[in-house]
């Protein structure tokens, strides 16, 4: 399947400042913060339904595998493309309205951090869009998220670690996570996790990265980022 943009070629000639993509279409950001979208129609490549609310004030854009969630400036989310991929966020809207500050998506779901350090989920519970297991930890205090294709990892203000998602347990490195996380990477099926002292934890589908043992060796310090 192409990414055709002929049919928004006029919209695309200047001022475009950010372009994302998920797995069929293409969303662009414009200096006065609408956007443009193409490609596959259902997959967020056609974002008429939602086309006023994306005129202006768009300041960030965030793709998974078949919809889009655009941040405006108000702290506000708008989302489209797949409904069960999170294109459609109506069962979280009162969330959304206010506070986001950065969006993060799986394959088919997204999370948000609010600007009170929480977190809002939305999309197929199988890849992560229900968080409601874990409530509790995810009200305050998230500083990042990061997404694999089916789960999300949370980093907490003091170092700490929350997974939630299919193949997500990290209760076998559970220990590690307590503390001292400042980044943490996906691959498909596993998560890889940097720590302040250097150190890396690793833990999801041992054929996708998850099982670091053969390098652990080299992988207890001076690691200072993780791709």
């Amino acid at each position: 399947m192409v990414a055709n943009s002929s049919a928004v070629a006029a919209l695309l000639t200047e001022g475009v400042v950010q372009v994302c993509g998920n797995c069929y279409a293409f969303a662009a950001i414009k200096a006065d913060g609408s956007v443009v979208s193409w490609g596959d129609a259902k997959s967020g490549g056609n974002s008429r339904l939602v086309a006023p609310l994306l005129t202006e004030g768009v300041v960030q854009m965030c793709g998974n595998g078949w919809a889009f969630a655009a941040i405006k400036a108000d702290g506000s989310v708008v989302t489209w493309g797949e409904a069960e991929s999170g294109g459609n966020s109506s069962a979280v809207a009162p969330l959304l309205t206010e506070g986001v500050v950065q969006v993060c998506g799986s394959c088919a779901a997204f999370a948000a951090i609010k600007a009170d350090g929480s977190v809002v989920t939305w999309g197929s519970a199988i890849y992560g869009g229900n968080s409601s297991a874990l409530a509790a930890l995810l009200t305050e205090g998230v500083v990042q998220v990061c997404g694999n294709c089916y789960a999300f990892a949370a980093i907490k203000a003091d170092g700490s670690v929350v997974t939630w998602g299919y193949r997500s347990n990290s209760r076998l490195v559970a220990p590690l996570l307590t503390k001292g996380v400042v980044q943490v990477c996906g691959t498909a099926t596993a998560f890889a996790a940097v720590k302040a002292d250097g150190s890396v934890v690793t833990w999801g589908d041992a054929a996708c990265g998850g099982d670091s043992s053969a390098v652990a060796p080299l992988l207890t310090e001076g690691v200072v980022q993780v791709c």
